[in-house]
């Protein structure tokens, strides 16, 4: 980290008590990369999945992921749905600076995010190198 606040990515996480293969297959063909699949110990497969370009933003990588969701075929689609988690995770570094960051989502893509099921997380990973473990405890906060 370089003490500057900044996007990192948007994964898509996953979690079903069925087999997630065939539905990484798609999502591969659909020019999303699998981070991981695994067969948990209790049962449940997770699965985690990225887009092949990156962007500066949140949107356009949320955005292409969801173009892959749409555009399943139905056995598919029922496979997507079936997942007790479906959820685009955010991730930025949290550096000293800017004083102010902000990035947006529109209406029309938390729309399309509601209509396939998905969930939204954000992921905010502490500046260490600073020596300050993060902005509000520098300012005397909890």
């Amino acid at each position: 980290m370089n003490g500057v606040f900044s996007y990192l990515n948007t994964d898509l996480e996953l979690i079903s008590v069925d087999d997630l293969t065939l539905l990484a297959a798609a999502f591969e063909a659909g020019e999303l990369f699998t981070l991981h699949i695994t067969h948990g110990e209790n049962g449940l497969w997770y699965a985690c999945f990225e887009t092949t370009e990156e962007h500066t933003e949140p949107g356009p990588n949320i955005a292409a992921m969801l173009a892959v969701v749409e555009a399943l075929d139905p056995p598919l689609r029922s496979a997507w749905s079936g997942c007790s988690l479906r959820e685009f995770n955010i991730g930025y570094d949290c550096g000293l600076e800017p004083w102010a960051f902000n990035q947006g989502v529109s209406a029309e893509l938390l729309g399309r995010m509601a209509t396939a099921g998905a969930s939204l997380r954000w992921t905010l990973y502490s500046d260490r190198q600073q020596g300050t473990p993060n902005r509000f405890a520098a300012a005397g906060g909890t």
